[in-house]
């Protein structure tokens, strides 16, 4: 999504603390990935200059995507790169995997950093996760990078849902942001936590016991997005060493 994608919680899933995760993307994309906006200044209204969210050497971006799941994971899975062109196959998969460097545009479309170009959150999706979620935030990033506004963006994106054009997530969605060398957003300063992401069509958060105290499980949503995220903070990152400070509370 913290990306995955960044997310925030809205009063359609409850009156809960708000949370992002950079979304995703992280966050990712932070990974984040879908919400309301964040406290704090809006990094840019518009797009910067699409040089500043390019990487300049392939082989690190590629480096950097594989460090979003375990070596287990990402050894085989294929490994996708953003040009001026879109995100495209650098590395070809045999597990059915899918890493990427998810940029800020995989934020929830209300997020205050949805233009921050200095977000680069690794994300590994599942097969299921590549085949009925990956591909929207591949159709944002071709909006992106045609020009489109944010306000764009989000009445396409409207639009989509209407037209029934954006499936649910398959049954068993999830994705690894497990990167130690994460930028998930500039209030995070770098990697929120190693986590997984579940991807689920639209629901209440509580059913996952979600967003309470002592649960180890945030949730968040969106009526822009057609997917509710669950977010489990797990102990290690994805070369093995362990998170020294791992979440106390559902603060990201």
């Amino acid at each position: 999504m913290n990306c995955v994608l960044k997310v925030q919680n809205t009063g359609s899933v409850g009156n809960v603390a708000r949370t992002t995760v950079a979304a995703v993307t992280i966050s990712l994309i932070a990974l984040a990935a879908v919400g309301a906006a964040r406290p704090g200044a809006d990094k840019g209204p518009t797009m910067a200059p699409l040089e500043q969210y390019l990487m300049a050497n392939q082989a690190d971006e590629v480096a950097q995507a594989r460090s979003a799941a375990p070596p287990s994971i990402s050894d085989d899975a294929a490994v996708l790169v953003l040009d001026r062109n879109g995100y495209e196959t650098a590395v070809k998969g045999k597990n059915g995997f899918v890493c990427l460097v998810q940029r800020a545009w995989f934020s929830g479309l209300d997020d205050t950093e949805f233009w921050n170009p200095k977000e680069r959150a690794p994300i590994c999706f599942n097969p299921q996760g590549a085949r009925s979620v990956l591909p929207t935030f591949l159709k944002r990033t071709n909006w992106v990078l045609a020009g489109a506004t944010r306000a764009e963006i989000v009445d396409r994106t409207k639009a989509a849902l209407a037209a029934h054009e954006i499936p649910a997530p398959e049954v068993g969605t999830i994705t690894y942001m497990m990167a130690k060398n994460a930028y998930h957003s500039d209030r995070v300063a770098g990697p929120w936590h190693p986590h997984l992401m579940f991807f689920l069509p639209r629901m209440d958060v509580a059913e996952w016991g979600a967003n309470v105290p002592s649960s180890p499980v945030m949730g968040a949503g969106s009526p822009t997005e057609p997917w509710t995220i669950f977010f489990v903070p797990i102990a290690n990152w994805s070369d093995g060493t362990a998170d020294a400070h791992p979440p106390m509370n559902h603060k990201m």
